[in-house]
């Protein structure tokens, strides 16, 4: 009775402790020519040290106040020539330790964190050839608010990976101090816009997310993210052309957005897209994803708005998410504000569609089908003129 009465009181404890941790619900990997990817989905901010064993060698990351979803899978092996596997365990009550087993020097692989998917939280793993990036270079998500009139300047901070707040520095392998030069452009609204109604005349930044050596997630048959986005951004074009709008397209084929193509960094490339509807104005901006779990169960559709942006923006989510469910007949997750990086730094009303899942293979299919592409365009359509009314 003794040791019953400790283990329920060990589980309440642990129970109470969850709730401030890190939930690590899913890992990704993704392979291209160039660099295996791995990717580590939390529900919050957290740290976490990185260590190299021998004997094989093994990059270690040990993330703090976290622990693990009982769904998740523990161990994946790699088909790449930068990778051969991950493992994922609880080392103790509050550690998730990440094993990977990979031959790459330290200038070939790098750690970081980031905000701008579709997850609260994701931890980032890079190993390959990654354009002369070093594994220490800080990169800066979320660069400090810029002078009025300054078009570049300097964003700089200090902290451990997970730190909060305009001033993070993210390090590329242990989360260290650091500074990073970029145009990162932090969105100011200046209240809320009054349109026009209908769809002619409007100007419409169209995103397809990922692209190029990022494949974003991959469906249980090997349909990309990347592809699916980019059939449907180019479709849509098409009938928004027909209905007179001006439709800026981030990309029209598969590749990066910044000039630097595969050897931008994170920033570069998420701030080139923004650029795309920043420079010439547009009255709107659309960022198109594919959501992604560890299991096929997850389905539906999602609107993601800036947390501090305009409630224009926040409608605009609402009205193209319903507007995809109503073509696609996919469940309605409903909108949620967040922090990632095309909705912040954007200028104007923006939202990030997760369309579907690409991990649920009915929804795998139906957005890999001519039928499924056309009737997603059809709902975004829908959703754009309810929004101008």
């Amino acid at each position: 009775m003794l040791i019953f009465g400790a283990a329920q009181a060990e589980a309440a404890g642990f129970a109470e402790r969850a709730g401030s941790m890190s939930e690590i619900k899913a890992v990704r990997v993704s392979s291209s020519a160039d660099k295996t990817r791995i990717v580590l989905d939390g529900t919050k901010e957290t740290s976490y040290k990185v260590s190299i064993l021998s004997n094989p060698q093994r990059i270690v990351v040990d993330i703090q106040n976290a622990w693990i979803s009982p769904d998740l899978k523990k161990s994946t092996t790699i088909d790449s020539r930068f990778a051969k596997s991950v493992r994922i365990a609880q080392h103790d009550t509050s550690t998730v330790r990440v094993v990977v087993e990979s031959s790459m020097g330290k200038n070939n692989y790098k750690v970081f964190p980031l905000k701008g998917g579709s997850t609260a939280y994701r931890i980032v793993m890079d190993f390959g050839n990654l354009g002369g990036s070093s594994s220490g270079a800080a990169i800066d998500f979320n660069p400090q608010p810029k002078p009025k009139d300054e078009d570049k300047g300097t964003a700089s901070g200090s902290g451990t990976a997970g730190g909060t707040g305009e001033g993070t520095a993210i390090g590329g392998s242990t989360g260290g101090t650091g500074s990073n030069t970029g145009s990162g452009k932090e969105t100011v609204t200046k209240g809320e816009p009054v349109f026009t109604p209908g769809l002619k005349g409007k100007i419409i930044a169209l995103d397809a997310g990922h692209g190029g050596s990022d494949v974003g997630a991959i469906g249980p048959t090997g349909v990309t993210e990347k592809g699916v986005t980019l059939r449907v951004a180019t479709e849509l074009q098409k009938r928004l052309v027909k209905e007179g709008a001006t439709v800026l397209m981030t990309r029209s084929t598969d590749t990066e957005v910044s000039p630097k193509k595969a050897k931008a960094s994170d920033i570069e490339e998420l701030q080139a897209r923004c650029d795309v509807g920043n420079d010439k104005n547009a009255d709107i901006f659309i960022s198109l994803h594919m959501d992604s779990f560890t299991n096929s169960s997850p389905s539906g559709t999602t609107g993601y708005y800036y947390v501090n942006g305009s409630k224009a923006g926040q409608r605009l989510a609402k009205e193209l998410s319903e507007g995809i469910v109503s073509a696609l007949g996919t469940g309605n997750r409903g909108i949620k504000s967040c922090n990632f990086y095309v909705v912040k730094h954007t200028t104007m009303p923006a939202a990030l569609i997760e369309m579907a899942f690409i991990s649920n293979d009915r929804e795998e299919r139906l957005m890999n089908s001519d039928e499924g592409v056309k009737k997603a365009a059809e709902g975004l359509v829908n959703g754009l003129i309810s929004f101008f009314g």
